[in-house]
């Protein structure tokens, strides 16, 4: 039996100080080390709550090196507790990255539950909670970004964005451009004094914020696609049973055919039938 130590994903709150659970405070006074992602930010909070545990950073831009260090150390059984800069770790986050690697060597991961920046939003924003797709940052490439929106236009499930102020209305506008002009809720500065639910469409929070110069991290909790619609574009894009019963003429006849075509466009038998009895002199 191995004597590694154990990974703890602690949320750390995503403003409001009070949302600190007594769990976390107690696994990271009692861990051995605290990776964090900005070490000035956890730094702050851990001298608030009177934490006096050593920290490394863990970050995008040293995790490939970090995870190894951080990985010898759990295996010579450290307990690392793991900390984003707000909210919980490993969503939108290199701490995803450590995770793995603890998995494939068999280190034990123990997520606490806590604050959440994309669930606090969805819950108040009024938009179906039941199915919804978190999506996380869009690229700064406007292109890529563009090429994300277009993978999601069609997914009838609310949408959840992370974004920053200084990239919020261009990924409004490609968002107006690519997805229609929707329904959405921008929340920002969650559970601090200045919270905000900003509940518009598209186009309405690119002339707001167009005049508005936008403040905070915002969540972005956009409608999903309407079902009707794409059901009348999907319908656009397909043949009529005319084209389709001739096209198929060489392969297949009678009820084989015609029972293909109704079920391929989603119309009555009958109806499909009639329509090839008219042509059958030119099949």
């Amino acid at each position: 039996m191995n004597k590694f130590g154990k990974l703890y994903l602690c949320p750390t709150p995503i403003g409001n100080l009070g949302d600190m659970t007594f769990r976390t405070l107690e696994t990271l006074k009692a861990v051995d080390l605290i990776a964090a992602e900005d070490t000035r930010n956890t730094l702050k909070l851990l001298n608030h709550f009177d934490i006096d545990v050593p920290m490394t950073s863990y970050y995008e831009h040293n995790k490939a090196q970090k995870g190894g260090v951080l990985m010898e150390r759990l295996k010579n059984g450290a307990n690392i507790a793991l900390v984003s800069d707000a909210g919980m770790p490993a969503i939108s986050d290199p701490g995803e990255d450590l995770v793995r690697l603890c998995i494939q060597e068999g280190v034990e991961v123990v997520p606490l539950p806590g604050p959440s920046a994309f669930t606090t939003a969805l819950v108040a924003s009024g938009m179906p909670t039941g199915r919804f797709s978190f999506e996380g940052f869009l690229t700064t490439n406007k292109r890529n970004r563009k090429n994300h929106l277009n993978e999601v236009k069609d997914d009838t499930r609310t949408l959840i964005f992370y974004e920053a102020p200084h990239k919020l209305i261009y990924t409004l506008e490609d968002m107006l451009e690519v997805l229609g002009d929707r329904e959405i809720v921008l929340a920002r500065e969650l559970t601090k004094k200045f919270e905000e639910f900003y509940r518009t469409t598209i186009s309405e929070a690119i002339d707001h914020y167009s005049s508005t110069p936008p403040k905070g991290e915002f969540v972005l909790i956009i409608k999903g696609a309407d079902p009707e619609r794409i059901e009348e574009e999907r319908k656009a894009t397909l043949p009529t049973p005319e084209e389709m019963l001739k096209e198929l003429s060489g392969s297949m006849r009678g009820k084989e055919l015609t029972n293909y075509v109704a079920e391929k466009l989603d119309l009555p038998k009958r109806e499909v039938y009639d329509i090839y009895l008219k042509i059958k002199n030119d099949l």
